[in-house]
C-alpha cells in the first residue's frame, strides 16, 4: 500500500529493528516501481529488513516541485526520510538516483551508499546534453529523449524486465530540465568542483561505497573515483545494460543484503 512521508509517494516493507534501513531511489522518467524485482527477491531473502522506495519530486505519485536542483531534491528525500523515522540508512539510487544518494551521504547521517550505473565524472555528459540543449527545449525533446534511452541498451535484459522499463518511464519535459538545470546552465568547472566537494565529504564518513555497473568502465574513471574513493568497490556486470538490478535481480538483492552489517 502506498504511503506518503514528507510528502513522497512511497512503498515501505519489513520491520525496524537494529540494522540499517535501505532507501531506494529510482533514476530519471521512472518511478518507485522500478524497484518491484529487487524488492521482492529481498523479501524472500530478507523479509523483515526495512525497505522504503521513494518516488522522487515529479515522477510517478509525488507531486511536482518548483525546482530540481540536486539540492533541493536531495533536502526533499531528507525530509521523507525523517517522516518515515529511518536513522542513517543505506542509500541505494539507479542512475540520477545514484547521484542524489551520494550527495544525501555527504549531507546528511548514511550507512552507505550503492550506487546503480550512475558514473560521477561530470564533464562529459554536461557537454552532452549541453550539446542538444535548445532541442530538450524544442519539439524535439521526445526524440531527443529517445536517443538517451536508446542508449540504455535495454534489449539486453528479459521480456518482462523490458516490458517494466518501458512503462514505468514517463519523461516529462519540464521535469526532465528540470532536474538537469544545473547540467546545462552551470559553468562545467563549478559541477567539477561542486562533486569533488561532495565526494571529498562521503570520504571523511567512511560509509561503504559500491559501484554496480552494467559495463565494464573506461579504466581512468576508476582511477578518477578510487583517488576520491579509495575504498570504493566496483561490481561489474557486463551486457547487463543501464538497469543491471534488473538482469540480475538475485545477484543485486545479494549486493543489498550484505549491508546488513554496515
Amino acid at each position: 500500500m502506498m504511503q506518503r512521508f514528507g510528502g513522497l509517494a512511497a512503498d515501505i516493507d519489513g520491520d525496524d529493528d537494529n540494522r540499517p534501513p535501505l532507501v531506494f531511489l529510482h533514476g530519471l522518467t521512472f518511478d518507485r516501481t522500478m524497484w518491484r524485482p529487487a524488492r521482492d527477491t529481498l523479501t524472500r531473502m530478507d523479509p523483515r529488513r526495512r525497505v522504503v522506495a521513494f518516488d522522487l519530486p515529479g515522477h510517478g505519485e509525488s507531486p511536482d516541485q518548483d525546482t530540481y536542483d540536486v539540492e533541493s531534491v536531495v533536502s526533499v528525500i531528507h525530509r521523507a526520510v525523517e517522516g518515515a523515522s529511518l536513522a542513517a540508512p543505506v542509500m541505494v539510487g539507479h542512475s540520477m538516483g545514484g547521484i542524489l544518494a551520494t550527495v544525501y551521504a555527504a549531507r546528511y547521517p548514511t550507512r552507505g551508499v550503492v550506487n546503480v550505473d550512475q558514473p560521477l565524472f561530470v564533464a562529459p555528459f554536461a557537454e552532452l546534453v549541453r550539446s542538444v540543449a535548445d532541442r530538450l527545449r524544442g519539439p524535439d525533446f521526445a526524440d531527443v529523449w529517445n536517443m538517451f534511452s536508446t542508449s540504455f541498451h535495454t534489449e539486453l535484459l528479459s521480456p518482462a524486465a523490458q516490458q517494466l522499463v518501458h512503462t514505468t518511464s514517463r519523461p516529462r519535459q519540464e521535469v526532465v530540465l528540470g532536474y538537469w538545470r544545473e547540467v546545462i546552465e552551470d559553468p562545467i568547472a563549478s559541477l567539477t568542483a561542486t562533486v569533488d566537494n561532495g565526494l571529498a565529504q562521503v570520504r571523511e564518513t567512511g560509509v561503504p561505497y559500491v559501484v554496480v555497473a552494467g559495463s565494464e568502465p573506461p579504466p581512468m574513471y576508476r582511477q578518477w573515483l578510487h583517488e576520491r574513493l579509495p575504498d570504493a568497490r566496483f561490481e561489474i556486470w557486463p551486457d547487463s545494460s543501464h538497469f543491471p538490478h534488473l538482469a540480475h535481480p538475485d545477484a543485486f538483492a545479494k549486493i543489498v543484503t550484505d549491508t546488513t552489517t554496515w
